[in-house]
């Protein structure tokens, strides 16, 4: 990649995906995710082991498994979304910015991407994580990347980071048009759920204030904007707004977590619970998730699907996430788009 002019540049990044859902590559991929100090935040020997020695061996066949199921023809869904949404906002551009789509790890590899582009004399850059709600463990790490990158190899060009934007009139409007293609009034009950985080990550947002006695599940408190479950229960809020849906009729919960100090209430938990209540009909919004992935094909279509069957529920319907829809398209333009505008990237 060799630069001659100053065009401007747009990376859109995702966390990550094997190159393929062989054995091998999973424990490729996850050896680097894993020892990532961000998303385990322990000390560096005691990681090193537990990723190694323990997680990685153990994991990576199962989670094989699983990517064999998510696996489509043209590959990973998580990347062949991300390619067409690049496609289609270059071509919205009408092709004077150029614009990436790159995974933190894995291939096509952001770290990569940043030590060639950084050593030529590009024109100005705007980084969007495509996390609506900011976490150390996904956007603080392509914070970090791009920081360190930028200080090593003495780049001087203009850098914009947008941190998250869970509660963008883009991003709140490309969810409802997803939404609303739903007959939400066959539903007893919509479940918003999120992708979980330690306990200790979010602790660290507000270190006065104890995680489960924090007023974010009914207000936005005063340090939201820097606390991720606050935002996550934020993002739902909005939406049952723009939804216009029942306080009783909609709830957030958080999925795919590894331990019990995790945040709470459990998606997992949560629909066991609905269906004993007596809730028979479910629609589950992937709120936390931009692009269909392992998380959503596989853990909330499939696995929690047969759990809430199996709990007495009867219709379990998982929306499909925003991926590579026209609407999605012209939400990202916004959101960067407004982001220069404003000046609210840093």
């Amino acid at each position: 990649m060799k630069k001659t002019d100053k065009k401007e540049t747009w990376i859109l990044v995702n966390v990550g995906t094997p190159a393929s859902p062989a054995k091998k590559e999973v424990r490729k991929y996850l050896r680097e995710f894993l020892n990532d100090p961000l998303v385990i935040d322990i000390r560096p020997l005691l990681r090193m082991a537990l990723v190694n020695f323990i997680i990685v061996p153990f994991r990576a066949p199962q989670s094989a498994k699983k990517y064999h199921l998510l696996w489509k023809p043209e590959g990973s869904p998580l990347l062949f979304h991300l390619k067409q949404l690049a496609e289609k906002l270059e071509k919205k551009t009408g092709g004077h910015v150029e614009i990436h789509g790159l995974m933190r790890y894995g291939e096509p590899s952001l770290e990569k991407f940043l030590d060639e582009y950084m050593r030529n004399e590009p024109g100005p850059l705007s980084i969007l994580p495509l996390y609506p709600q900011f976490a150390d463990s996904t956007t603080g790490s392509v914070k970090k990347l791009v920081a360190e990158k930028t200080k090593d190899l003495g780049y001087k060009g203009p850098v914009r980071f947008i941190d998250q934007f869970y509660d963008h009139l883009a991003f709140i409007e490309s969810w409802h048009q997803n939404l609303v293609r739903y007959d939400l009034k066959t539903f007893d009950h919509v479940l918003f759920s999120y992708h979980g985080l330690p306990l200790r990550q979010v602790q660290k947002c507000h270190p006065g204030i104890p995680v489960h006695t924090c007023s974010c599940p009914d207000i936005m408190p005063d340090h939201g904007k820097e606390c991720y479950r606050a935002s996550c229960y934020e993002t739902t809020r909005i939406m049952a707004r723009k939804l216009e849906l029942a306080v009783n009729n909609y709830s957030t919960s958080f999925q795919s977590r590894l331990s019990k100090n995790w945040l709470k209430p459990f998606t997992d938990r949560r629909l066991v619970e609905l269906a004993r209540a007596g809730v028979k009909n479910i629609l589950v919004v992937p709120a936390s998730f931009v692009a269909d992935c392992l998380e959503t094909t596989i853990e909330i279509e499939m696995e929690y699907h047969d759990l809430f069957i199996a709990s007495g529920g009867k219709n379990f319907v998982m929306a499909q996430s925003l991926n590579a829809s026209d609407n999605w398209v012209n939400g990202v333009y916004d959101i960067i788009r407004s982001a220069e505008e404003n000046d609210t990237g840093h």
